[in-house]
């Protein structure tokens, strides 16, 4: 490759697509917990869900995956699916509606750009819940650019977002 190529800046990732082993649990957690709506279904092998009636932000299949087991964690392979709400009003929502179910949490992160709440799906997939802090506040360097960590996320703060 001899030219530099950089992909449009108006470029967005549209949806994944993911291997289950359980359509019908898998739709248990993306759309009775996670409150996807249901778009289609191709069978009884795979279903394609969205938010706001987009044609899907995920689709799910037992393609080749019926019945197996989760992938190893130490295996090449999809680390999560970040999952983008508008508002932090909106995280805290889910993050109470989790709590509320019950269903574990693996972490709560403030990565200054950006709080997060992690979780995996039945199939050990990786989930991130999280909402984006306004560009004007993210932390910078000296130089300018972005300084991201990783901190806990104040949980309780968090939820106030409700009151």
């Amino acid at each position: 490759m001899t030219k530099e190529y950089k992909i449009p800046g108006q470029t967005r990732i549209g949806h994944v697509h993911l291997k289950v082993s359980d359509l019908q649990r898998s739709l248990s957690f993306y759309c009775e917990l996670l409150g996807f709506e249901l778009v289609t279904t191709y069978g009884d092998q795979a279903a394609f869900i969205s938010a706001g009636g987009y044609h899907h932000h995920i689709g799910l299949n037992t393609w080749q995956s019926k019945g197996a087991p989760p992938a190893p964690k130490r295996s090449a392979g999809l680390f999560h699916t970040a999952i983008l709400y508008p508002t932090r009003k909106d995280l805290a929502a889910i993050l109470q509606r989790l709590i509320a179910a019950e269903y574990p949490i693996s972490g709560a992160s403030d990565h200054g750009v950006s709080e997060a709440i992690y979780l995996d799906d039945p199939d050990e997939n990786g989930v991130e819940l999280y909402r984006d802090r306004p560009e004007s506040e993210w932390p910078r360097t000296d130089d300018g650019s972005i300084e991201m960590f990783t901190r806990g996320l104040d949980i309780q703060d968090l939820l106030s977002e409700l009151k």
